[in-house]
């Protein structure tokens, strides 16, 4: 049986270290041709990972080409030639200092990342994914060289429906849907489909990209505070607001889940004019950990005045550029018929791969194991605060919404002097009060994005913490 130290991943995600270990073998001649691998359960066990670990090293393998795979029997070590072969080695390019120092500051390294939020590349149903581009390879070829309509393919915006309908309880038909190249397009075609003279608002604090894609379309964007229930109506109206951009299920940096009363509030607010409509971003809302998912304010908006929008960048991976966004009837009537011009941006074969991997219910499986996983990565993170000795100087808010939770700290350090320390002891981390824009900001509260953190490094980084504290 082979065996590796995962310690040594570091930063790596465990199947890439496992399969540039294997790689190494075979490269070094350790591992000779047509030599069986282990399989894939036993070698799990023995090297303590998961057994989609080593199917995604394995699967890696076989794409560059260093093993196969033979039906019913196993996986093997493919003739490779050796590094003492006649072949010329290709001698490494000596890097300059500079170049270096370059590299480093694009990629910098920490015990832990509490601001990347990105999910994990090694839960990515790579197996799953290469078998259905596959079967749409070989099966829709046609489909595949035609051009699909400017909302997108109908098999993709049918499978989002009947998802939406399971998911969310949202009764919406494909001709609603509009998918795009994520949600920064999105948000490109839905100004053009507003109007250029709408007020835009949004959320303050709030995730500063939103109103960076607004302004830079030069329409008007406000910002407008949050009280303990959300958005404030009241602002709205002061700033004469046409169309306001929040996420209710998962206010993102604060965590907050919007309660049904604000939720009619906004309704009645949008209800008062033609002008007016709420964009509903969803980002992270298929991570709710306790209880069902909250019920969409398109779901209940009976107005046709919500404009839904979501991605599967955080179900999947933030690599897989879909996002759809669900327009009010008369909405997709316009964009349909003043649109009809554009090209969709999402290439045919990912959104048929797309629609099949949602179609034959493997996303479904997807969300329920990643809602474990990282249920499982929360918890453990909490509990390690919890018996650290930092627990007598924080209070934990906002854990059960989605992938991120708020830490309230004891301190009288400010907040940049906190989140300084914590990078030089080699914590990234970043406080709620970097995104405020206008409105006053709150002190001592910082986010905490696990989504990216392994385990392994959690007890370092909050030791890393524990020394600022005391």
């Amino acid at each position: 049986m082979l065996a590796y130290d995962i310690s040594k991943a570091g930063d790596d995600s465990l199947y890439h270290f496992l399969s540039r270990s294997i790689k190494d073998d075979i490269l070094s001649g350790r591992l000779e041709p047509d030599a069986k691998l282990p399989s894939k359960r036993p070698f799990a066990n023995s090297l303590g990972v998961s057994v989609i670990t080593v199917e995604n090293a394995y699967n890696q393998l076989i794409a560059e080409g260093f093993i196969y795979s033979l039906s019913r029997k196993g996986f093997f070590v493919a003739a490779i030639p050796q590094k003492n072969s006649n072949i010329q080695q290709k001698k490494p390019v000596k890097q300059s200092r500079e170049s270096l120092h370059t590299e480093q500051a694009k990629a910098p390294h920490y015990i832990a990342d509490f601001v990347n939020n990105q999910v994990d590349a090694s839960t990515f149903p790579f197996t799953t994914w290469a078998k259905l581009t596959r079967k749409v390879l070989c099966e829709q070829q046609r489909e595949l060289l035609t051009r699909s309509p400017n909302s997108g393919v109908q098999k993709l915006r049918k499978s989002i429906a009947k998802m939406l309908l399971e998911f969310h309880g949202m009764r919406v038909s494909p001709e609603q849907i509009v998918v795009g190249a994520g949600t920064d397009c999105l948000y490109a075609w839905l100004v053009q489909l507003l109007g250029f003279d709408k007020k835009f608002g949004v959320e303050d604090p709030g995730y500063s990209k939103i109103s960076k894609i607004y302004r830079k379309l030069n329409v008007v964007c406000n910002y407008i505070p949050l009280d303990e229930n959300g958005i404030c109506i009241d602002q709205l109206e002061e700033t004469c607001t046409d169309v306001v951009h929040l996420s209710p299920s998962h206010h993102f940096p604060t965590g907050k889940v919007m309660p049904v009363s604000r939720r009619y509030e906004l309704l009645s607010w949008a209800a008062k004019s033609s002008n007016r409509y709420i964009v509903e971003d969803e980002y992270d809302s298929e991570f709710r950990m306790v209880g069902r998912p909250i019920p969409s304010l398109q779901n209940i908006d009976v107005q046709d005045k919500t404009i839904y929008i979501n991605s599967f960048s955080k179900t999947l991976a933030s690599t897989v550029r879909v996002g759809y966004m669900v327009l009010p009837k008369t909405l997709a009537k316009k964009f349909h018929e003043e649109f009809s011009f554009y090209i969709c941006t999402v290439s045919n074969l990912e959104q048929y791969v797309l629609a099949k991997f949602i179609g034959e219910a493997h996303y479904e499986k997807h969300i329920n194991r990643m809602r474990n996983f990282y249920r499982h990565r929360r918890d453990t993170l909490l509990e390690t605060i919890r018996q650290s000795k930092i627990r007598d100087y924080i209070e934990i808010a906002e854990e059960d919404a989605g992938l991120h939770f708020i830490l309230k700290v004891n301190t009288e350090l400010s907040d940049e002097e906190f989140c300084e320390r914590a990078l030089k002891n080699g914590v990234h981390i970043r406080a709620l009060s970097d995104y405020y824009a206008e409105a006053e900001p709150s002190q001592h509260e910082f986010i905490i994005n696990y989504s990216s953190v392994s385990e392994s490094r959690m007890k370092r980084a909050v030791q890393q913490l524990e020394k600022i504290l005391e």
